[in-house]
């Protein structure tokens, strides 16, 4: 069995596309349904703003049905979409400066059967991580947010990212640090 053999038989989001590939509209609305929180909070929690977050979304799954037919099953799929939403991120900085506010963050709240207490604690420590993450430098945010948001492994961000893997591990120690430390200073 080869190394791309294996990962086929593995990997079921890149089963689902190979399918999409294929013609198989279904496959791609389970693989839309699968993605779409992670990676609208991937992005909003990139960029701070729940309006670029959708747009980059909808930007995302533009790019997946363009190039479907040029791909290929070389890597797992979780690791080219999110090589997809690396590079969107790189342009769109590249556009405009990042932003946003609190407010951004209502979507991210515990759920609205919560005691208002809870729900208000809840919303304050999201935002005070959310401040804590827009604060990092955007290359061990981004490392981080993959690590921990899309569970992907540190040579999958390398391979997501460009970057070495050396350099992918300084970055998300680095940036665990300062979280760790600015959430010590805070208590």
């Amino acid at each position: 069995m080869t190394l791309v053999d294996f990962i086929a038989s593995t990997d079921r989001q890149g089963r689902l596309m190979l399918a999409y590939k294929e013609g198989d509209l279904a496959a791609f609305e389970e693989l839309y349904a699968h993605y779409r929180a992670p990676m609208y909070r991937f992005f909003l929690r990139q960029c701070g703003s729940r309006a670029r977050a959708e747009e980059l979304y909808q930007d995302l799954w533009m790019r997946v049905i363009q190039h479907s037919a040029s791909y290929q099953h070389n890597a797992k799929f979780n690791t080219w979409l999110y090589r997809i939403a690396h590079n969107l991120l790189v342009d769109q900085h590249r556009k405009r400066e990042p932003g946003g506010d609190d407010a951004e963050l209502d979507e991210l709240e515990a759920g609205s059967d919560a005691d208002p207490a809870q729900q208000a604690i809840a919303h304050e420590n999201l935002s005070r991580f959310q401040r804590l993450l827009e604060n990092l430098p955007a290359e061990q945010r981004q490392v981080f947010l993959l690590k921990e948001e899309a569970g992907l492994s540190l040579e999958e961000i390398a391979q997501v990212t460009g970057a070495g893997f050396e350099s992918v591990k300084s970055r998300l120690r680095y940036a665990v640090m300062k979280l760790r430390q600015a959430l010590t200073d805070a208590a």
